[in-house]
């Protein structure tokens, strides 16, 4: 049986909506990929180029560039980011939507992101929009 996830409404390249399962979320990675793109893939050392929405499970969206109207660009693969993304977003093809829910040791950990509204222990769920890489 595969762990619940939220479901996600909204196509590439608009802002998603997550909604919750009555669920506890999964202690291990999940990567879904919502929509296939069909461009290069993703490898570690790319300059990696995204639009995103991340939600704590069952909480608040914390972060996302949609409503910023602007992507973001990171190095992918190399540490630059939280874990999840590293494992998640590495061999996914550009202009693809990937659902990511992304366990507390592949996040911020115990510390969280106080900052950001992240607790420590959160788990995170992440829409990613692969827009583009660069190396």
């Amino acid at each position: 049986m595969s762990a619940a996830l939220p479901e996600v409404s909204g196509s590439y390249g608009q802002k998603p909506t997550l909604t919750f399962p009555d669920a506890s979320p999964s202690a291990e990675l999940e990567v879904v990929v919502l929509s296939r793109g069909d461009g290069a893939l993703v490898e570690a050392g790319d300059d990696l180029e995204v639009h995103y929405l991340g939600q704590s499970w069952q909480g608040g969206v914390f972060d996302n560039s949609y409503d910023r109207g602007s992507s973001i660009s990171f190095p992918i693969g190399v540490g630059a980011v939280i874990g999840g993304w590293d494992e998640g977003l590495v061999g996914q093809q550009v202009g693809s939507r990937v659902l990511l829910s992304i366990p507390s040791h592949l996040g911020y950990g115990d510390r969280g992101a106080p900052q950001a509204g992240i607790k420590g222990g959160d788990t995170l769920v992440f829409v990613v929009d692969i827009v583009g890489t660069s190396n």
